[in-house]
């Protein structure tokens, strides 16, 4: 029998929110949308001054961001638990593997934006199940934006939204779960009764 994974984001679910979309935006020159694709779609001459750009705040978020209380403990509660963890983000490999070592995170498999598909494709999530032996109807995707529910429930995987305390998104029903601090996943994991069940 296939075993259960717990696949997170990085940014705004294990961190606390810190990247300005909008300044990012519009230091790179764009309207609107989700910045990866934005910038995808831009002329090929016009692309390496928007990574450089993009990178240069994500690198410092890196370096600045404070973790949610408990961040580094329950993905290790989730691993104790015997769910394999794993790490899904549209960030670079670099600074997963700089917060990784500087915080103390440990994953049991990783996917970021230069591993292939990215959120909210399922195929990550696919293939994060595949590697770790897990079964991806059993399993949860964890994250802040609309993007991780996508990509979990394409995938059939359960989705808990992570809002902080943030006000409550409208995309929220599209989550199985919604919480405000990460410790509550221990109930979501046991078949306890989240905060917030959509």
């Amino acid at each position: 029998m296939k075993r259960s994974a717990v696949i997170f984001d990085l940014d705004g679910t294990l961190t606390r929110p810190y990247l300005d979309f909008d300044a990012i935006r519009a230091e790179i020159g764009i309207s609107a949308g989700p910045i990866l694709e934005a910038i995808a779609a831009m002329p090929m001459e016009k692309q390496p001054r928007a990574r450089s750009i993009l990178l240069e705040h994500e690198w410092e978020a890196a370096r600045n961001v404070e973790l949610y209380d408990g961040a580094v403990e329950i993905v290790l509660h989730c691993r104790r638990a015997g769910h394999p963890t794993a790490l899904l983000t549209r960030n670079t490999r670099a600074i997963v593997d700089y917060l990784i070592e500087s915080r103390g995170f440990v994953f049991d498999a990783i996917r970021t934006r230069e591993d292939g598909a990215i959120k909210p494709s399922p195929v990550p999530v696919l293939s994060l199940c595949k590697e770790v032996g897990a079964d991806p109807a059993n399993s949860w995707v964890v994250g802040d934006f609309l993007f991780d529910l996508e990509s979990g429930r394409s995938a059939g995987a359960r989705t808990v939204l992570m809002i902080g305390d943030d006000d409550l998104p409208d995309y929220a029903s599209k989550a199985n779960f919604v919480i405000r601090r990460l410790e509550e996943l221990t109930g979501i994991l046991s078949g306890g009764i989240a905060t917030e069940l959509i």
